[in-house]
Order: structure tokens, then sequence, then C-alpha cells
């Protein structure tokens, strides 16, 4: 009997445990939505660029080599190494009392052929003189003006001048050496400028520019580095080592470089546009890079290429499209799909870091 009463007993209180249960607050809905703060930026786009370095060697901007037009006996040296000369000034003087000689003959010989054929002009019309005796005076004028002009030159050929203004260099030559065409006197350099020339790999045909600028260091440490613009680009390529030459112009009106110095040559060479974006916006999955664009207010995952990277920056290819919207941090919540907000006013700003546009994105 005890036992009987005891199972309502039971009965009563598994009932009223099941009501408590049921009683009990129900669980939160997965699907409420969180704001989620992220930075973002508007796409731009730059030129690739590779730095190219090179060893060149430099020229003055005018340089010559002076040899005598004649030989003979050098009578004056006119010039010390170093020194700044103008166009014309005479370095050396070969003896030329010969010359002189000549053109003095060939003067007197002018001025008699002169004399004789404006006499027969005078007479040639009262019939006294015969045409073809007015002829050959007038070809024996011609040729003693002719020869008076070769002496001339003859007698300048033995002064060796300056062909532009510029600094001599040392000279072998002295007083009393005999000396013929062959015979370098001296060099004339116009060092206000310096052509540097350096090889560049042919892979950069037509990336190089003239009017690209150029950075020169020289190998010595108490000389500053110093611009230079590329004024020529060759216009073949060497088959032996598959480069072409490149020349750029460096001013040097402080007169600190020389001719035939090296340099550590530099050149920036600009590729094709890419888009530039923060390098903290570039994912890594399975399939390759990607970064997340917003399109139509919502997250859309963009496959690209990275093409270079620089400093904080990243140059990548893709589906872009100048002035689109990219999400630089804050991407871990970031899905296809998820819509976003974002402030106007901040996104037209710079990206700088965390100081970027703050962009707030709902999930669903």
């Amino acid at each position: 009997m005890q036992k009987m009463k005891a199972a309502p007993l039971v009965a009563a209180s598994f009932a009223l445990l099941l009501g408590a249960c049921s009683e009990s607050p129900a669980p939160a809905r997965p699907g409420a939505l969180q704001s989620v703060p992220v930075i973002a930026e508007r796409l731009r786009f730059e030129r690739a660029q590779t730095r190219v370095d090179a060893v060149g060697t430099s020229r003055a901007i005018l340089s010559a080599e002076l040899h005598p037009a004649a030989s003979g006996e050098v009578a004056a040296v006119n010039f010390e190494p170093g020194q700044f000369v103008r166009k014309g000034d005479v370095l050396v003087e070969l003896d030329s009392r010969q010359e002189s000689l000549a053109v003095e003959m060939a003067r007197i010989k002018l001025e008699d052929a002169q004399r004789l054929y404006e006499r027969y002009s005078r007479s040639a019309d009262s019939g006294a003189v015969l045409p073809t005796t007015l002829d050959a005076a007038r070809t024996a004028f011609e040729a003693a003006r002719l020869e008076l002009e070769r002496a001339k030159i003859a007698l300048d050929d033995r002064k060796i001048e300056a062909v532009f203004d510029g600094h001599v260099g040392i000279t072998d030559v002295d007083p009393g050496d005999r000396v013929n065409p062959d015979t370098a006197i001296t060099t004339l350099d116009d060092r206000s400028a310096l052509l540097v020339s350096f090889d560049v790999p042919e892979a950069f045909i037509g990336q190089l520019q003239v009017g690209g600028t150029v950075r020169l260091e020289t190998w010595s440490a108490a000389l500053p580095a110093v611009n230079g613009s590329v004024v020529d680009i060759g216009s073949r390529i060497d088959p032996r080592n598959r480069t072409f030459l490149a020349r750029a112009r460096v001013d040097n009106v402080d007169d600190l470089l020389r001719p035939g110095m090296s340099f550590r040559v530099g050149a920036e060479v600009r590729g094709e546009l890419y888009a530039v974006v923060a390098e903290t916006a570039v994912l890594w999955g399975a399939d390759g890079a990607y970064i997340w664009s917003i399109v139509d207010g919502g997250a859309t995952r963009t496959p690209v290429e990275v093409v270079q990277r620089r400093e904080g920056r990243v140059l990548i290819d893709g589906d872009l499209d100048q002035g689109g919207i990219v999400v630089v941090e804050g991407t871990q919540r970031m899905r296809n799909g998820v819509a976003v907000e974002y402030d106007e006013e901040r996104l037209a700003k710079p990206f700088a870091g965390a100081g970027g546009s703050k962009l707030f994105a709902e999930d669903h």
C-alpha cells in the first residue's frame, strides 16, 4: 500500500520540474546585427618604378685633343696646365718666318696683277688692248688673290688656338720641339657640364626616356651625390651584353667633377599604371592575393596580383577602377555581401594609418 501511494507523488514532482524548465528564458537569436569598425581608402593609380643601377663614365660637354695643322718647330707655348682659356686664344706658336714672307710675296703679286688689270680695263674701250689680253690679266689677278688667301691660311696654321672656352690639360711640348699633325699638343675641356655614359639592360628599352632624372654618385665620400638628366639614348642593342647605351648630363658649375670620372648611376624607370593601396589591404587565400572592395554599399572580394611593394604601400593589378573604395583595416570580419557604411567626408582624406576613414559593417 505504501508503494502505491509513492507513485502519484513521483509523477507530480516530475510534472513540476518539467513546468519549471518550460518557463526558462529563450536563447538569443544567432542573426543579431553587430557593427564592425573598419578603415578604408579610395584607390589611386601610380606607375610602377624600377631602379636601374649602373656604372657610368664621364666626359666634358665639349672635349678636344689639339694637334698642329702643319709640321714645324715650336716657337712659344702660351699656357699653363689647367689654365682656363677663351675661344681664339693662341696656345702654341710655330716658327712662321717663311709663311710670313710668303704672305708678303703673295700680296705684292696681287697688287701688281691688280694694277695691270685696271690699266688694261681702261684701254679696252679704245681698242688698244685685245680682249684675250684683258681676259689673261683678269685671270692673273684672280690667281694672285687666291695665292694670297692660301698664304694667309698657311700662316694661320702656325698657331694652335683654343676652339672653345675651357681648361687646357698637361702638355709635353716645349719651345724648340719639332711637331707634326700627329703630335698631341694638349687637351681642351669645357667642364661646365659633364656627359655620363652608362649601359642599361635591354629589358628597359622604351621605358627610360630622354629628360628622365638619374642620380649620380662618385666613389669619393667627399663629393656629394648630384642629379642628372638623360639627354641621349642609343639606337641599338649591344648583342654581346644585351644592353643599350644611355647618356646623362650633369651640371658642374662648382667645377668639383672632372672628365673621365666614374659614377654610380641610379635611374628610376617608370612602367605601367597600377592601383596602389596600403599593404594591410592585401590578403592571401588559397587562390592568391585579394582585397575587399566596397561596391554598391557592400563588400566584394576582388582577386588581385601584387606588382610591386613600396614603403607601406603595394601596387596591385586587377579589375579595379580609379576612385574605388577598398578596406584597409578590419578585413577579418569582411565577407561577400556585407553592408558597409562610411563617412564620405573622411574618406576623401588621404589614407594615413589609423587616421583613415572608419566604415561600419553590418552582419546579416
